[in-house]
């Protein structure tokens, strides 16, 4: 079963192809062939279980749990569950216009971690809560950095539950602190490169 979290243009389906990214957790509990992606871009997770043995084009990789890991959505791709049932966080992106990048975070009480814009943070494990961050201000007209120092956070902190999303900002970046990990996924847009 998989369950998105967000894409891009939204709203939009796998099976109608129209959107350029998105993310979502699969529960893997046999093993078989993955879906293929033609004209994308795959980063796979492992976010809840010990191993998943991915054969992408013939090569087997062994995945261990939050050790983010790239291959082609056009790859033909299998898994095998040796120590038992997975779930996973899958990135998926079009080639050629966005890119997308997967990174394992340990969260403290002591320093917020901040969610930028383009950014999307997942809770996997443990306590956090989000509050909105300072307020940051933008480069003035002449293109220099203003002076100005950012205004306090007057939000009150909400708890987050398991596989809870954050959606980043630039003007006010959620912050989340607690104990223990989160997935940061940024997706980049790609220039199109010139002749």
């Amino acid at each position: 079963m998989t369950r998105e979290l967000a894409s891009h243009p939204k709203a939009a389906s796998a099976q109608d192809g129209a959107w350029d990214w998105r993310v979502s957790i699969a529960e893997v509990s046999k093993a078989g062939e993955f879906s293929t992606f033609p004209g994308m871009e795959r980063v796979i997770t492992i976010i809840d279980g010990e191993l998943l043995l991915l054969t992408v084009d013939g090569a087997e990789h062994p995945l261990e749990k939050y050790r983010p890991f790239r291959f082609s959505g056009e790859a033909a791709s299998s898994a095998a569950l040796p120590t038992g049932d997975i779930r996973d966080l899958n990135v998926i992106a079009r080639t050629g216009a966005f890119k997308g990048y997967t990174s394992i975070v340990e969260i403290s009480k002591k320093r917020a971690h901040p969610v930028f814009e383009g950014q999307l943070a997942i809770l996997l494990e443990g306590k956090a809560t989000v509050a909105p961050g300072a307020v940051v201000e933008k480069e003035s007209d002449g293109g220099e950095a203003a002076t100005s120092e950012a205004a306090p956070s007057t939000g009150e902190p909400v708890e987050l539950s398991r596989y809870d999303a954050v959606v980043g900002s630039d003007t006010r970046s959620p912050e989340i602190s607690g104990r223990g990990f989160i997935a940061v996924i940024s997706i980049d847009h790609v220039e199109p490169a010139h002749a």
